[in-house]
């Protein structure tokens, strides 16, 4: 559901530079019409703060801001939309750069899973620190900015923007959002530190960086939806990444090849994979639900479905479908959206700064009582060696709970 919404704020929002001068009176402008609007346009903002707390914090971001740049005054704005505490209101700007390099979060740490190819070498490491501010540290100014009551949805949020300049350079984390120096370990503990430039780019995972992890079968491709049939094993593998139609390939010609290879092969097991799905819109899945909770493989022990710290939004309507229609087994980690929460996106443009405010307008209830993440039935840990070898842990607890059911 983000996703889909997030592609219609980018038409509302006006080309803007980073560095455009605006004034402190422009900032106050700015701010004293978000404490106007956003009230009256969220289906429920007061819900874990009320009218004079949010009032208080806007007017303190106003007295402070003689001295704030563009990149600090966004990250004041990250602050405020993070006191609110709904994941669906937030702050959407067009960023137009990004630092050429990804993370991921492991047992083990936070390491470089995709870099440059002029520091190919880094691959595979450690970070340590960030200009010279440790890994704690860069942690706790992301906390300012980020919800944390949910680990996973800070844990994905970071992840996301670890390499975002501006924010880095707002946060105070480096000096100009023009470089950025990363202190890195290797495997064997040897310390280098590379400086990185922005490129041109919203998405990191779009850049043509050198990349880990490619012999796990999850990125075996880059698509919408796609499967893949392991004959000798009897395992039909579904990944699901998006829940937005491919242009050139709908979902509906799509389960038209993958329903009758399950009625032809008869596969044995069939694993949903939903842990890279940021969300998109959940109606999509909602027939291949229908068909799976009427077939032979609605069994324990027969359909599977994968989460983690990266399902979000409408990824989690599906699953929490799932959870509640069929006899699933979930294994991963927990979810970085909540399984009840505000939604429904739409979005309101600042009138100096010309950034998007997002709003939810809608709450919805998928499951009456629960609160929080979706939990896996069995939770599995990551771990960098495994990345490298192309071992998935989720995938292997898999296959061993099916043994397990088959005996």
């Amino acid at each position: 559901m983000k996703k889909t919404i997030i592609a219609i704020l980018f038409v509302l929002i006006s080309d803007l530079s980073f560095s455009q001068t605006l004034s402190k009176t422009d900032f106050m402008e700015d701010l004293e019409f978000l404490k106007k609007t956003l009230p009256v346009k969220h289906t429920n903002l007061f819900a874990k703060i009320n009218s004079s707390q949010f009032e208080n914090k806007v007017d303190q971001v106003s007295m402070r801001s003689n001295g704030f740049d563009q990149n600090r005054f966004i990250a004041e704005l990250f602050k405020l939309t993070k006191s609110i505490g709904d994941e669906h209101t937030f702050i959407e700007v067009d960023f137009s750069k990004v630092l050429p390099i990804q993370f991921e979060l492991f047992k083990e740490g936070l390491f470089v899973v995709g870099i440059d190819s002029a520091n190919a070498l880094a691959l595979n490491s450690k970070l340590e620190s960030i200009n010279g501010h440790p890994v704690s540290e860069v942690m706790a100014r992301f906390k300012e900015i980020i919800q944390y009551e949910n680990p996973a949805y800070f844990d994905d949020r970071l992840l996301q923007n670890l390499n975002n300049p501006v924010l880095l350079n707002g946060l105070e984390l480096i000096d100009s959002d023009s470089i950025a120096t990363f202190t890195l370990s290797n495997s064997t503990g040897q310390i280098q530190k590379i400086s990185l430039k922005p490129v041109s780019g919203k998405d990191v995972t779009k850049l043509n960086l050198v990349r880990s992890g490619g012999n796990l079968l999850s990125h075996k491709k880059r698509s919408n939806y796609w499967f893949d049939y392991n004959a000798d094993k009897k395992i039909l593998y579904f990944n699901y990444s998006e829940c937005r139609e491919h242009q050139q390939y709908s979902f509906a010609k799509f389960s038209e090849e993958l329903f009758p290879i399950i009625d032809e092969q008869k596969p044995e097991k069939i694993i949903l994979d939903l842990r890279y799905n940021g969300g998109g819109n959940s109606a999509i899945l909602n027939p291949f639900i229908e068909n799976l909770s009427a077939s032979y493989l609605n069994k324990k022990g027969k359909f599977y479905v994968l989460i983690g710290r990266h399902t979000f939004s409408s990824a989690v309507m599906n699953a929490v479908r799932i959870k509640r229609n069929t006899n699933a087994i979930f294994i991963g980690q927990p979810t970085s959206g909540n399984i009840n929460g505000y939604g429904e996106v739409r979005g309101f443009e600042l009138p100096k700064s010309k950034i998007i405010v997002a709003y939810s307008t809608k709450y919805w209830e998928n499951w009456k009582g629960k609160k929080g993440p979706l939990k896996p039935d069995t939770s599995v840990e990551y771990s960098i060696k495994n990345y490298v070898e192309g071992k998935d842990e989720a995938l292997t607890q898999v296959y061993k709970n099916a043994k397990e059911h088959s005996n």
